[in-house]
C-alpha cells in the first residue's frame, strides 16, 4: 500500500495522542481525514481546526463514503459499532502501529523505546536534529513546545518515532537506530509478567539495523544483535556519561562525556528540563544527534532552547510568592518517583502536595503497593478515582487500595468534581498533579486557583 495515494482515511480513536500524530501526517500528505472519538477535547478541537472531520458518537451513519483506509487503536473496544461495521464490510483496516511500520520502511527510522521516557527523549532528539540541520519528521507521544504539535514534518530521510511496547506494537518497526530508555514492569495485562515484557524488548532490539543506545543497567547486551553498534549511557557511568550534574533553579547543568574520555566531550551543557531522569533522556538524544552529524554548538543551543512537552514535568506556574504548580503525565510508580525527586531537587524546602489519578484498573491492581510507597514520599496526597481508559472495572480494585497501603498521615480520597474545592481550602506551597487520565483537562482551572490564592 502506498500511503501517498490514499484519498480518505478514517481514524477510530482519533483523539489519542499517537493516533492524532498519525492523522496530522496524513493531512500533511493532502489526504482527507475523518474520525471518531469518545469525547471532545482541546486536542480534537485543534484537529478540527486543522481540517479534520470528527464526531463523538459511535454511529455508523456518520461514516462517509469512499474511505480508503481505516486506522484504529487497540484501546478501542472490539465491540465498537463502527469498527465492527468496517470489519464486516471489507474495508482495509490497520492498527496505528502497522501504519507507522509502513512509514518507517520508506524512511530511515530512529525508534525510541522504553516503558517511560519515550516522549521526552523523542522530542529532545527531534529538536536537536532540527537545530542541527537534519530536517527530520517525528511522531511524538505528547505536544512538544518547540513544535506546538505531536507531529513534525520534515524533508530529510530521517524520522523519529516512539516505539510503543503496548500490545507489542514496536515489533512493527525495523529502525536504523534505537534508544532503550527503560524496561520496568508495565502492561502486565498484555505481557503477564516482567520476564515476558523484557523478552519482547530483546526481540525489538534484534530488529535494529545500525546502532542501539541503552540506559546503563538495563538487562540487555549486544548478544541480541551482534551486527550493530551498542552504547550504554548513564549519570557517572556508561560509555556515554553525564558528569558533574547540578541544578541551578530549574536549569540542569552537566558535562557530556563520550567513550570514557577524561576531558568532557561537551562541557557545561545547560538543559531546560528538570530532573536527573531528563538528563538521561538528553544523553541519549545528544548521542544519536551526534551520530547523525549534529555539531556540538547546535547541541548546546538545542538543549538551551528546548521548551519541554505538555504534561511532562511541566512547570505550569510559579507565582511571585513562590507557589509552584507542576503537572506530570506520570502513571507508573517509577515515573512518579522520578517526578517527585525532580520536584524535591528544585524546591528542596517546599511542602509538596500531590494529586494522583490512577490510570487503569489493571495497573492499579498490579502496582498498588508500589504506588503507595512512592506517594508516601510526598508531604500530602489527594487520590482521585481510577481513570478506566480502555478497561471495565475489576471487582475489588479502586483507589482505596492505594490509600489503605500508604503510611502517610496526610492523605485523602476525593471525587474529581470536588478537587478544586478541596485544593482551595489548603495552604499550597508546591502542588503536583500526576496521572495519564483526564486530570490533564483540569490544569488550567488549577492554575487559576493557584495564581489567585
Amino acid at each position: 500500500m502506498k500511503l501517498e495515494q490514499l484519498k480518505q482515511v478514517y481514524f477510530v480513536g482519533i483523539g489519542g495522542i499517537g493516533m492524532s500524530a498519525l492523522a496530522r501526517y496524513f493531512v500533511h500528505l493532502g489526504v482527507t481525514v475523518f474520525g471518531y472519538d469518545r469525547v471532545e477535547t482541546a486536542l480534537t478541537q485543534q484537529l478540527e481546526q486543522e481540517g479534520m472531520h470528527i464526531h463523538y458518537q459511535d454511529d455508523v451513519a456518520q461514516i462517509p463514503e469512499g474511505i480508503d483506509l481505516v486506522v484504529y487503536t487497540p484501546a478501542v473496544s472490539a465491540e465498537h459499532q463502527e469498527l465492527q461495521h468496517f470489519r464486516a464490510n471489507g474495508y482495509t483496516i490497520m492498527k496505528r502501529a502497522e501504519v507507522l511500520g509502513l512509514i518507517s520502511k520508506s524512511k530511515k527510522t530512529i525508534a525510541v523505546a522504553g516503558t517511560h521516557g519515550k516522549t521526552t527523549t523523542s522530542a529532545i532528539l527531534a529538536h536537536l536534529l532540527k537545530v542541527g540541520g537534519v530536517d527530520c519528521s517525528a511522531f511524538l507521544g505528547g505536544i512538544a513546545g518547540n513544535f506546538d504539535s505531536n507531529f513534525v514534518a520534515g524533508e530529510s530521510e530521517w524520522v523519529v518515532m516512539e516505539a510503543d511496547e503496548f500490545d507489542r506494537s514496536f515489533l512493527q518497526l525495523r529502525p536504523e537506530i534505537a534508544i532503550l530508555t527503560s524496561m520496568d514492569a508495565d502492561h502486565l495485562d498484555i505481557y503477564g509478567d516482567k520476564e515476558s515484557l523484557e523478552q519482547t524488548f530483546l526481540e525489538f532490539a534484534g530488529q535494529v539495523k545500525q546502532s542501539i543506545y541503552y540506559q546503563a543497567g538495563l538487562p540487555i547486551d549486544s548478544q541480541y544483535n551482534l551486527g550493530i553498534d551498542w552504547y550504554n549511557y548513564g549519570i557517572n557511568q556508561g560509555t556515554i556519561r553525564a558528569n558533574n550534574v547540578s541544578a541551578i533553579q530549574t536549569i540542569f547543568v552537566f558535562d557530556y562525556i563520550n567513550n570514557q574520555n577524561k576531558v568532557p566531550t561537551i562541557p557545561r551543557l545547560e538543559f531546560t528540563l528538570a530532573g536527573h531522569h531528563n538528563v538521561l533522556n538528553a544523553l541519549a538524544a545528544i548521542s544519536v544527534a551526534k551520530e547523525l552529524g549534529v555539531k556540538d554548538k547546535a547541541i548546546r543551543e538545542g538543549l538551551a532552547t528546548f521548551k519541554g512537552i505538555k504534561r511532562r514535568f511541566e512547570l505550569v506556574t510559579l507565582t511571585q510568592n513562590d507557589r509552584a504548580y507542576v503537572d506530570d503525565y506520570a502513571h507508573h510508580p517509577t515515573e512518579i518517583e522520578m517526578a517527585i525527586y525532580a520536584a524535591r531537587t528544585i524546591f528542596p524546602k517546599g511542602k509538596i502536595t500531590g494529586v494522583f489519578q490512577p490510570h487503569l484498573y489493571s495497573r492499579t491492581r498490579d502496582f498498588a503497593t508500589e504506588f503507595a510507597a512512592v506517594l508516601d514520599q510526598l508531604d500530602e496526597v489527594i487520590l482521585l478515582d481510577i481513570y478506566p481508559a480502555r478497561e471495565l472495572p475489576i471487582a475489588g480494585v479502586s483507589s482505596q487500595m492505594i490509600l489503605d497501603k500508604m503510611k502517610l498521615v496526610k492523605k485523602e480520597l476525593v471525587p474529581k468534581e470536588k478537587l478544586l474545592e478541596v485544593l482551595g481550602n489548603k495552604e499550597i506551597q508546591v502542588l503536583m498533579t500526576l496521572g495519564a487520565g483526564d486530570i490533564g483537562s483540569m490544569v488550567e482551572d488549577i492554575k487559576d486557583l493557584i495564581d489567585n490564592k
